[in-house]
């Protein structure tokens, strides 16, 4: 599929796509004409990366993780990838989500609080 219709599919502006590529995150092929080539898996991982992204992951360390992702049903280690820089960078990763977590947590709480009180007001 052409870059256009994996934009469609996945919701995601050409724009992005074009970065994700930039970003070594997806590889498509080139036609003859130079248009970008997608296989029907980059749908999957465009949704991947957006997740990733979303989770507030850099794309550097997207790159490093995705040959893991290869599956949809399992995390695919090769230890050759597994290196330990990569995994005290993953480690930080996961401590600064923590992190975000329990800020988005609190915040929730005392946005229900707030509202609460202005319930409570309204009678």
């Amino acid at each position: 599929m052409r870059i256009g219709q994996l934009s469609e599919r996945t919701g995601v502006p050409t724009r992005m796509l074009r970065y994700y590529e930039e970003q070594d995150l997806l590889h498509p092929e080139r036609a003859d004409n130079g248009y970008r080539q997608y296989p029907e898996s980059a749908v999957y991982r465009v949704q991947q990366i957006r997740g990733l992204l979303d989770s507030g992951l850099t794309t550097e360390i997207i790159r490093r993780i995705l040959p893991f992702l290869d599956r949809t049903d399992a995390i695919h280690l090769d230890p050759q990838c597994l290196t330990p820089e990569l995994a005290g960078l993953l480690e930080a990763e996961a401590a600064r989500i923590q992190q975000r977590v329990e800020c988005l947590s609190r915040n929730r709480d005392a946005i229900h609080a707030y509202l609460a009180a202005v319930r409570a007001l309204r009678g």
